[in-house]
């Protein structure tokens, strides 16, 4: 004989409770989703949109025909700053700015995290909170001494200065990041590796290096995507030729003419949001793990 289930209404009501709230939660979710990437779907669709179509059917509404011409003529052609090179060479320039920049900037945060944490000496506490006050300055208020350095250092509007620059600002970030993670490695892992001889950098190579991997993707992540879309150093630093790609769409959208073509400044707007998106589309999933880790450590 097969036993046959008594039927509960109480359980049934409270599964489907359960089954509403939970849909309700995920409507929720989908409008906010849906109303947070409308302008990027709008932008998307420009971008393969002709002008006439665009003037004619206004920038909200799905294409009729699909076409490149708008990407090539933004990379290679549109006139931006007084040249009309397109938006290659401002999207090089924030390359060689973006990947040194967030190299040294998370090398030096490894480091300063590793002293900070397992090489503590007098005053390593105030000095942590010092660094970490970069965390919360604007940037507007480095804007005069920045000035004042890169002046005399010959590095006004050079790729080298703004290298300079967004090393200096995220070693705070990177440093607090590190330090914090690095905090959750045993003291006595770094104590038997002295008692065996092994010295600062041998330490560091060999015991903190091969754990760091998770908080290293994350400082870089958020230092790739935080430099590569910062502007105001961008703008105030760098002129013409030598811009990165952010102060060149501000130059786009600003360029004073009654004409506004659209489809080629979605596409550009594109090109200069790229990067990023791919940084955060392949690693998003490791930046949420590297965070989480740190926090459960």
């Amino acid at each position: 004989m097969t036993a046959v289930a008594a039927y509960d209404p109480l359980a049934t009501a409270g599964a489907w409770r359960r089954s509403r709230a939970k849909i309700g939660v995920y409507v929720v979710l989908g409008i906010f989703a849906a109303w947070y990437l409308l302008p990027l779907f709008v932008v998307i669709l420009n971008s393969f949109r002709d002008l006439p179509e665009i003037a004619e059917n206004g920038l909200i509404a799905l294409p009729r025909s699909f076409s490149f011409s708008a990407w090539g003529e933004a990379w290679s052609s549109f006139c931006v700053g007084g040249t009309c090179e397109g938006m290659q060479r401002n999207f090089y320039n924030s390359l060689m700015m973006t990947i040194p920049a967030t190299i040294i900037s998370t090398a030096f945060g490894a480091v300063n995290g590793y002293i900070l944490s397992k090489w503590r000496f007098r005053g390593s506490e105030w000095l942590f909170g010092a660094m970490t006050l970069g965390v919360f300055m604007p940037g507007q208020i480095a804007l005069m001494p920045w000035a004042f350095i890169l002046g005399n250092l010959g590095l006004t509007n050079t790729i080298s200065g703004l290298v300079l620059i967004h090393v200096v600002q995220g070693i705070s970030f990177t440093t607090l990041f590190c330090r914090n993670y690095y905090l959750s490695i045993p003291d006595d892992l770094i104590k038997a590796a002295r008692i065996d001889g092994a010295g600062f950098w041998r330490i560091f190579r060999r015991i903190i290096l091969p754990l760091s991997p998770p908080i290293l993707i994350v400082t870089v992540i958020w230092q790739f995507t935080g430099i590569w879309n910062e502007f105001l150093y961008a703008v105030v630093f760098s002129s013409g030729r030598g811009q990165p790609i952010t102060a060149a769409l501000i130059a786009l959208s600003t360029n004073g003419t009654n004409v506004r073509t659209y489809d080629v400044m979605s596409a550009a707007v594109l090109i200069g949001a790229l990067p990023p998106l791919l940084i955060y589309f392949f690693g998003g999933r490791y930046f949420i793990r590297g965070l989480t880790q740190g926090a459960i450590k």
